[in-house]
């Protein structure tokens, strides 16, 4: 016979007082409440001090698209910098990673291959062959950008962007790609701001910048980031298999607002004039939206509003 559970009796005794009371029977939600992550330190290097950020435009970029991602990467600088909430201060919480501190970026060099040297179906091996245009100094990161029409690896069918690093000399650097998804599948890669590809079809938020491909760049490049300096070598923040790690933002994936669930952001701010959805300000009277981030002074997900 198998052995009786005290605390299932407990629940049900629970139950039935409940119903002899005449009170509604609680929902499964309130009586199982969902555990949020829990991002476990494994002693490795994070990144903290001032750290350049090169670009590789990997394809054809217009001036406009360029600006919005740099904009966004000076907003780096300081959570006074703008109005709040602001990029700056949502970035600050990296510095509460134990074995970290305020990483403060910079923006360093930009490479120019509008011609795609390398084709327009990239592996692995071929993005850190083109992130290493951007040198291989232990301080930087450089970060490739694809252009719509350029295909990765993996690029859509399990992600979105990513980060990883290679060796140099004696140290390990750390590099990052994230792609354009306007044509390949701005429904899972540049979310809210377009229909899910699964999921409830709710309507979709207005991009702030007017770009659709390049706003979802910026949540992307906002996620692996944070991945960057948190976790650069793998064995920083992270959660799960380090083959596969839930990181900083990444596993807060689908919160932008408070109340969000599933298939919507949550509450964000809208821009009065162009009805544009964001949360938080920039540089150059930039706005932006970004994903909610881990906090570890709270163990949970937090969101600009």
């Amino acid at each position: 016979m198998a052995a009786i559970n005290n605390c299932a009796i407990a629940s049900a005794v629970a139950l039935v007082f409940l119903f002899l009371a005449g009170v509604p029977e609680p929902s499964l939600a309130t009586l199982v409440k969902e555990q949020g992550p829990v991002l476990e330190y494994h002693n490795g290097t994070l990144l903290k001090g001032e750290v350049t950020v090169n670009l590789v435009w990997y394809g054809e970029f217009t001036a406009t698209q360029r600006s919005i991602i740099v904009d966004f990467l000076q907003s780096f600088k300081s959570e006074k910098d703008a109005p709040a909430p602001s990029v700056g201060s949502w970035w600050k919480t990296t510095e509460k990673y134990k074995g970290g501190g305020l990483a403060s970026l910079v923006v360093g060099k930009q490479i120019m291959d509008e011609k795609c040297s390398l084709g327009k179906s990239l592996k692995d091996e071929q993005i850190e062959e083109l992130a290493g245009k951007g040198g291989h100094d232990a301080a930087s990161v450089s970060v490739v950008m694809t252009d719509k029409d350029v295909s990765v690896d993996g690029f859509c069918r399990s992600r979105c962007g990513t980060h990883a690093s290679t060796a140099a000399g004696e140290n390990r650097v750390a590099y990052a790609w994230v792609g354009n998804s306007e044509t390949q599948c701005p429904g899972k890669c540049a979310w809210p701001f377009h229909q899910p590809i699964y999921g409830p079809q709710t309507p979709p938020l207005v991009a702030p910048n007017g770009d659709v491909g390049v706003d979802g760049m910026i949540i992307n490049l906002a996620t692996v980031l944070a991945g960057t300096v948190t976790n650069p070598f793998k064995d920083g923040y992270f959660q799960g298999p380090a083959t596969a790690p839930l990181e900083a933002v990444s596993a807060c994936t689908g919160m932008f607002g408070s109340g969000s669930y599933p298939g919507n952001a949550g509450k964000v701010l809208v821009d009065k004039t162009s009805s544009a959805s964001y949360n938080a300000h920039g540089a150059n009277g930039r706005k932006f939206l970004l994903p909610a981030m881990w906090d570890p002074a709270k163990s949970a997900c937090a969101t600009l509003v």
